[in-house]
Protein backbone atom coordinates (compact mmCIF):
# COMPACT_ATOMS: atom_id res chain seq x y z
CA UNK A 1 0.00 0.00 0.00
CA UNK A 2 1.65 3.37 -1.10
CA UNK A 3 1.95 5.93 1.82
CA UNK A 4 -0.80 8.25 2.32
CA UNK A 5 -0.50 11.67 0.43
CA UNK A 6 -0.36 14.82 2.59
CA UNK A 7 -3.15 17.03 3.01
CA UNK A 8 -1.93 20.27 2.18
CA UNK A 9 -1.48 19.18 -2.14
CA UNK A 10 2.59 18.71 -1.65
CA UNK A 11 3.39 15.90 -3.25
CA UNK A 12 5.02 14.39 -0.45
CA UNK A 13 3.40 11.40 1.87
CA UNK A 14 2.13 13.40 5.06
CA UNK A 15 4.70 11.62 7.39
CA UNK A 16 7.44 13.58 5.26
CA UNK A 17 5.10 16.66 4.63
CA UNK A 18 3.25 18.18 7.44
CA UNK A 19 2.94 15.44 9.60
CA UNK A 20 6.79 16.25 11.40
CA UNK A 21 4.85 19.20 12.48
CA UNK A 22 1.48 18.13 14.16
CA UNK A 23 1.13 16.49 17.57
CA UNK A 24 2.29 17.37 20.56
CA UNK A 25 6.26 16.91 19.85
CA UNK A 26 6.03 18.64 16.27
CA UNK A 27 9.20 20.49 14.93
CA UNK A 28 8.51 24.06 14.67
CA UNK A 29 7.44 25.23 11.16
CA UNK A 30 10.89 27.07 9.31
CA UNK A 31 8.50 28.87 7.12
CA UNK A 32 4.70 30.88 7.41
CA UNK A 33 3.70 28.81 4.50
CA UNK A 34 4.65 25.37 6.20
CA UNK A 35 3.01 26.25 9.42
CA UNK A 36 -0.40 26.95 7.31
CA UNK A 37 -0.34 23.88 5.26
CA UNK A 38 0.04 22.29 8.63
CA UNK A 39 -2.22 23.65 10.33
CA UNK A 40 -5.08 23.14 7.10
CA UNK A 41 -3.63 19.53 7.83
CA UNK A 42 -4.54 19.35 11.20
CA UNK A 43 -7.99 20.67 9.86
CA UNK A 44 -8.23 18.03 7.65
CA UNK A 45 -6.55 15.02 9.70
CA UNK A 46 -8.96 16.64 13.74
CA UNK A 47 -5.50 17.67 14.92
CA UNK A 48 -6.86 20.17 17.53
CA UNK A 49 -3.87 20.70 19.99
CA UNK A 50 -1.77 21.45 16.81
CA UNK A 51 -4.29 24.00 15.74
CA UNK A 52 -4.09 25.66 19.08
CA UNK A 53 -0.27 25.18 20.13
CA UNK A 54 0.49 26.84 16.55
CA UNK A 55 -2.54 29.96 17.38
CA UNK A 56 -0.69 33.52 18.85
CA UNK A 57 -1.97 33.71 22.56
CA UNK A 58 -3.33 36.74 21.80
CA UNK A 59 -6.00 35.72 19.50
CA UNK A 60 -5.99 31.91 20.48
CA UNK A 61 -9.72 30.52 21.58
CA UNK A 62 -9.97 28.74 24.97
CA UNK A 63 -11.03 25.84 23.36
CA UNK A 64 -11.89 24.70 19.63
CA UNK A 65 -14.34 22.32 18.82
CA UNK A 66 -13.82 20.64 15.07
CA UNK A 67 -16.81 19.83 12.74
CA UNK A 68 -16.65 15.74 12.12
CA UNK A 69 -19.31 16.22 9.62
CA UNK A 70 -16.82 18.80 7.52
CA UNK A 71 -14.55 17.59 5.28
CA UNK A 72 -11.16 19.51 4.12
CA UNK A 73 -10.76 18.39 0.53
CA UNK A 74 -8.06 20.66 -0.75
CA UNK A 75 -5.81 23.32 -0.40
CA UNK A 76 -4.79 26.18 -3.04
CA UNK A 77 -1.95 28.53 -1.85
CA UNK A 78 -2.68 32.40 -3.65
CA UNK A 79 0.15 34.16 -2.51
CA UNK A 80 2.59 34.71 -0.03
CA UNK A 81 4.51 37.61 1.56
CA UNK A 82 7.57 37.18 3.27
CA UNK A 83 7.41 34.39 6.01
CA UNK A 84 10.90 33.02 5.04
CA UNK A 85 12.91 31.35 8.05
CA UNK A 86 15.18 34.81 9.00
CA UNK A 87 11.69 37.14 9.17
CA UNK A 88 9.35 37.56 12.00
CA UNK A 89 5.94 38.64 10.15
CA UNK A 90 4.39 36.79 7.03
CA UNK A 91 1.44 36.56 5.66
CA UNK A 92 -0.11 33.44 3.48
CA UNK A 93 -3.59 34.03 1.00
CA UNK A 94 -4.89 30.87 0.61
CA UNK A 95 -8.24 28.54 -0.30
CA UNK A 96 -9.65 25.84 1.44
CA UNK A 97 -11.91 23.65 -0.32
CA UNK A 98 -14.52 21.91 1.94
CA UNK A 99 -17.82 19.22 1.67
CA UNK A 100 -20.44 18.53 4.59
CA UNK A 101 -22.68 16.44 2.87
CA UNK A 102 -23.49 16.89 -0.54
CA UNK A 103 -22.55 20.77 -0.20
CA UNK A 104 -19.46 22.01 -1.16
CA UNK A 105 -17.54 25.53 -0.13
CA UNK A 106 -14.27 27.29 -0.21
CA UNK A 107 -12.62 29.31 2.78
CA UNK A 108 -10.19 32.23 1.14
CA UNK A 109 -8.34 33.92 3.69
CA UNK A 110 -5.43 35.89 4.12
CA UNK A 111 -3.56 34.94 7.13
CA UNK A 112 -1.15 36.26 9.03
CA UNK A 113 1.86 34.80 11.07
CA UNK A 114 4.51 36.18 13.56
CA UNK A 115 7.66 34.16 14.54
CA UNK A 116 8.50 34.28 18.05
CA UNK A 117 11.35 32.57 19.96
CA UNK A 118 11.81 30.45 16.47
CA UNK A 119 8.38 29.26 16.12
CA UNK A 120 5.82 30.53 13.66
CA UNK A 121 2.20 31.47 15.03
CA UNK A 122 -1.05 31.79 13.13
CA UNK A 123 -2.04 35.56 14.45
CA UNK A 124 -5.46 35.65 12.57
CA UNK A 125 -6.70 36.41 9.07
CA UNK A 126 -9.34 38.20 6.65
CA UNK A 127 -11.80 36.17 5.31
CA UNK A 128 -12.37 37.17 1.67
Amino acid sequence: MPPRPCPCGLPEPIDACCGRYLGPSGAPAPTAETLMRSRYTAFATGDVEHLLRTWHPTTRPASLELDPALRWTQLEVLDRVRGGPFDTEGVVEFRAHHREGPRRGVLHERSRFVREDGRWLYRDGTVG
